[in-house]
């Protein structure tokens, strides 16, 4: 039986029997307990760590272990008080910081059992290169020094590949690792811009960013987009109508539309920008998530920008897994002084056994192994969900296929409402991300993203897209 489940088991085993000993009780020992169950020792030793962990019981070395002590329910108290001191200096706050999180937790959550998740923001664990980071993180474990404390800028080889991936004039001394790009984009906008100010953003754009902006205080001002990304028109307008000195933007296969920003108006963005005299965030979350017909990919708006417009964040969450939270701040001249002393104070540093297993993981065969098989994966997947929308879901309006990313943004039919059939959906057991928390403002219709990336693969899709279609029929006359 594979080790995993027999844990389970025997502590599911060991969990019913302790009310056969009072609180303080000892347990059978160790070797008691694996000619009972049929077990090996380490499996005895993992179940008792799980009770532990749990607080049901207590070891203690070389004496055993023990039913742990009952603890006195919890004394309910009153915490009406907070309603009041949390809102005590709203009136006051030019844009309050209240946090909706629900545009983020949307594609976080689990989904209930049997569910098909195309809310998802992540890889299926099919497609994580688990066995590449286990063997990176042991690797890194054995490094000297790996669980030492490291530069608080990250470490110099790491800094050093970051800067190779964005190309260009960057260098290793422009580069501040991050625990993340979430952390990377909240980091950056509480450097470049102060509370109650404006940050344009693209319309529609990434829940979790819109978050972090409001969470800082700031005012999200949407500037549309269209096929080919944010209009260079409406940018330049929203500038001089907002006095904005931010623009947070992602140019290569936007989220949620999947668009790729053309080369004028990659020039234009950054040009309009610095005769604004602002900063442009470029957001590079989905550069490793190409798909394998999307041909040669532009580089980063940070490769050509020698006068520090642009403050680069880059990841390798999306193309490895949701807990290798190791990503990268690049800039330069003044504000990467400002960004470093803001992370700083944040959280010190990323964990050097992180940053280990990066570099190892990286600078292995097996990365760019793993990078074609997504590649291919992916371009599969989206024509896999593209046909199957095409064909069952025809009323969804899909306006643009994507090159690169991981989900599909559709249009609902005026006539479906998104809150509605998000609900119905769900009863018919598909989750769908919702369109609503991707825009800062009113949004133009109803729209739902597929993600193509979380699920099993095709034949879950194929399902997936029948739920859907059972969900819609529900409420289409």
């Amino acid at each position: 039986m594979h080790e995993r489940s027999s844990v389970a088991e025997l502590a599911k085993s060991l969990k019913a029997e302790l009310d056969r000993y009072s609180p303080g009780g000892k347990l059978p020992s160790s070797r008691a307990l694996v000619e009972r169950y049929r077990v090996s020792p380490v499996t005895v030793s993992r179940a008792l760590a799980q009770l532990a962990a749990e607080g049901l019981v207590v070891t203690r070395p070389g004496a055993g272990a023990f039913r742990a002590e009952t603890r006195a329910p919890a004394t309910a108290g009153d915490t009406s008080w907070q309603e009041l001191a949390l809102s005590a200096d709203a009136a006051s706050e030019l844009v309050p910081r209240a946090v909706d999180a629900s545009g983020v937790l949307v594609t976080l959550a689990a989904p209930p059992p049997g569910v098909i998740e195309f809310n998802g923001g992540y890889l299926h664990p099919s497609l994580q290169p688990e066995r590449a980071l286990s063997a990176a993180l042991a690797r890194a474990g054995r490094r000297p020094g790996a669980w030492g404390r490291p530069p608080t800028d990250g470490l110099t080889d790491l800094r050093e590949w970051f800067a190779r991936e964005i190309g260009g004039g960057v260098t290793g001394a422009e580069i501040l690792i991050t625990a993340g790009g979430q952390s990377a984009l909240t980091t950056a906008l509480r450097a470049l811009t102060a509370p109650g100010t404006p940050v344009l953003v693209e319309s529609p754009t990434y829940p979790g960013m819109l978050a972090v902006a409001r969470a800082s205080g700031l005012r999200p001002v949407p500037v549309p987009t269209d096929a080919d990304g944010i209009r260079p028109d409406l940018l330049e307008a929203a500038f001089r109508a907002t006095g904005a000195r931010v623009l947070v933007c992602q140019p290569l296969f936007q989220n949620p539309t999947g668009a790729l920003l053309p080369p004028d108006r990659r020039r234009e963005v950054v040009r309009i920008a610095r005769a604004a005299g602002a900063f442009v965030v470029e957001d590079d979350f989905a550069r490793r998530l190409v798909h394998e017909d999307a041909g040669p990919l532009p580089p980063p708006l940070a490769a050509d920008d020698p006068d520090g417009v642009v403050v680069h964040v880059c990841s390798l969450t999306k193309i490895t897994s949701a807990s290798l939270r190791v990503g990268a701040l690049a800039a330069r001249g003044p504000v990467l002084e400002r960004l470093r002393a803001i992370q700083v104070v944040d959280s010190f540093f990323v964990p050097r056994p992180l940053q280990e297993a990066a570099l190892e993981l990286v600078g292995s065969p097996a990365w760019p192994r793993h990078l074609r098989t997504v590649s291919q994966e992916l371009k599969a997947r989206r024509d896999t969900l593209t046909a199957a929308v095409a064909l069952h879901l025809p009323e969804l309006a899909l306006p643009h296929v994507p090159s690169g990313g991981y989900h599909l943004w559709l249009r609902l039919p005026d006539t479906l409402a998104e809150p509605t059939f998000l609900a119905t959906a769900l009863r018919a057991g598909v989750t769908a991300a919702p369109g609503r928390p991707y825009f800062c403002a009113e949004p133009p219709a109803g729209h739902i993203r597929l993600s193509f990336a979380g699920v099993a693969g095709p034949t879950e899709i194929a399902e997936g897209v029948r739920r859907l279609r059972t969900a819609m029929d529900e409420l289409l006359p």
